[in-house]
């Protein structure tokens, strides 16, 4: 099985987007599953990865 898939990082973008809602919020551990070791270290790499702007800070609004 390859592991590094699931790697919690801020360059796998890929797997933590799966963890942030639609408005751009995570997805708390009791609805994702992760354990309280890795909830904390998903949280600091989606801030890491907003900061370094690879995902947003929220959801794109539309404009009327």
């Amino acid at each position: 099985m390859d592991k590094d898939k699931n790697i919690i990082d801020y360059k796998n973008l890929g797997y933590i987007k799966k963890y942030i809602s639609e408005a751009g919020k995570l997805i708390p551990s009791r609805v994702s599953g992760l354990t309280a070791s890795e909830q904390r270290k998903m949280n600091k790499a989606v801030k890491t990865a907003r900061f370094l702007a690879l995902i947003p800070y929220c959801d794109n609004h539309k404009r009327q």
